[in-house]
């Protein structure tokens, strides 16, 4: 599956020279070897045996004598485009460690103090003093990411958002284990990407993008990363490319709601907790994903409860490469946005479509209005709480999910048409997007700014 050529070589020991025993006996032996075997063919597979046993083409080898095996002087020369191909990654495949402060508690005497009836006592003011929280960092969470650039003493890295999100600091662990200070550049959730930056005069080696547009599935692919933390760090794993364009639902970590689609990469190639941020390549040595996540367990949609073997997912590097260098250049990601607070309509009962929506019954999906950010353009253009969007230009909208992947085909500035149920009449308006903006007069904690 990688393109191996093997050469194999073998020393052979000095053979004595055999005496010729005349036309007859060749021909007896010819003839005895025919009937065992059947004919002519079976002839030559007893004289092939009898030469395979003569030459030593085994792992080890053995003599009459126990104790005396001895490993095989067979040598192998494996051109491996699996090897090449990783050897041009490995040194630019970094492990990212999420650090944040550590809570103390009390110890575990102290948890006991009311039991005792000890908490009003001057000892339990001074133990509730020493129990306050600690501004102490401590590792968190570990995962992967790749340099890919190197420019004016700084050294780039990419990585998943979710791999820092949360950090009070960052350390970058390189290949030959130099630990480095980390800055973030830029975030971007929707993505789930991010840029990190760390002093550029240890790094020598960067990884380059290919066109993920042109992979094809079935073509080998190699996952590099940390599985389980940097104790594991610069594992490599190879599959194929199960699927160049799968769609699967993004949900916000807080709320568990779905509020997206992303188009990634799948892959059979083994990607554990760990390996998330690090690069998936091809022969050539090539970036060509993003590792990011897996589906793993048992399928709750199977009857038979399934279990999950050898799916991730990677982001494409078309679209990483577009993320990161929006986030290099403005530390953040530039998209379209109507200033509305959603939550999808299958959140809501029945009778509140009925009561307060005042939906037609035929009407069954959508994203509901929650509120508006600062400054909403579509509160602007007349759209109130409670409304219930059902399409963005040409795009149907069942939910959160559909209405991001709607709006996020077009750009800051368009003019897009937005049809919607105001109490249970349907209208459309054009709204001219504006820039997404997180500032939100809603205080509905499940629903989801857009």
């Amino acid at each position: 599956m990688d393109n191996q050529s093997h050469h194999f070589q073998e020393q052979k020991p000095d053979e004595p020279k055999k005496k010729s025993n005349g036309f007859k006996q060749t021909v007896l032996i010819a003839a005895v070897a025919a009937v065992i075997g059947g004919g002519v063919g079976g002839g030559a597979a007893y004289l092939g045996l009898r030469s395979a046993n003569s030459n030593d083409l085994g792992v080890a080898t053995t003599t009459q004598k126990s104790g005396t095996t001895q490993v095989s002087n067979v040598s192998v020369n494996e051109s491996s485009a699996s090897s090449t191909a990783f050897a041009k990654v490995k040194k630019a495949v970094v492990s990212v460690v999420n650090l944040q402060k550590a809570q103390s508690t009390s110890s575990g005497l102290d948890d006991f103090s009311d039991f005792f009836g000890d908490s009003g006592s001057s000892n339990s003011n001074s133990n509730s003093n020493s129990s306050s929280s600690s501004s102490d960092l401590e590792e968190y969470s570990e995962g992967s990411g790749v340099i890919y650039q190197k420019k004016d003493g700084k050294a780039y890295i990419v990585t998943n958002n979710h791999v820092v999100s949360g950090s009070d600091a960052l350390e970058v662990i390189l290949s030959d284990g130099t630990k480095l200070t980390a800055k973030k550049v830029g975030t971007d959730e929707t993505s789930d990407l991010a840029v990190l930056s760390i002093d550029g005069s240890k790094i020598s080696t960067v990884a380059s993008f290919g066109d993920s547009s042109k992979l094809n599935a079935g073509q080998t692919v190699l996952a590099i990363g940390s599985p389980l933390g940097s104790q594991y760090a610069t594992s490599v794993t190879q599959g194929i490319i199960s699927a160049t364009n799968r769609t699967v639902d993004v949900t916000d970590e807080s709320t568990g709601q779905t509020t997206g689609q992303a188009t990634v990469i799948q892959t059979d190639a083994a990607i554990n907790s760990g390996n998330s941020g690090g690069p998936l390549i091809n022969l050539s040595g090539q970036v060509i994903g993003i590792n990011s996540m897996k589906l793993s367990g048992y399928s709750s949609s199977s009857s038979d409860s399934a279990t999950i073997e050898g799916m991730g997912f990677a982001i494409p590097s078309d679209e990483v490469v577009s993320i990161i260098n929006q986030l290099v250049a403005n530390g953040k990601v530039v998209r379209p946005a109507l200033g509305v607070e959603v939550r999808d309509l299958s959140s809501v009962t029945a009778s509140q479509q009925k009561s307060v929506l005042k939906l037609p019954t035929s009407v069954t999906d959508g994203a509901v209005v929650a509120g508006f950010t600062s400054g909403s353009i579509a509160k602007s253009a007349g759209l109130k709480q409670y409304d219930v969007i059902v399409g963005i230009g040409e795009d149907s909208v069942t939910g959160v999910a559909d209405l991001r992947t709607a709006l996020y085909k077009h750009s800051v500035g368009d003019t897009v048409k937005v049809t919607y149920y105001h109490e249970g009449v349907k209208k459309t308006v054009s709204i001219k997007l504006t820039e997404t903006t997180d500032n939100t007069s809603s205080s509905d904690s499940d629903s989801t700014s857009n």
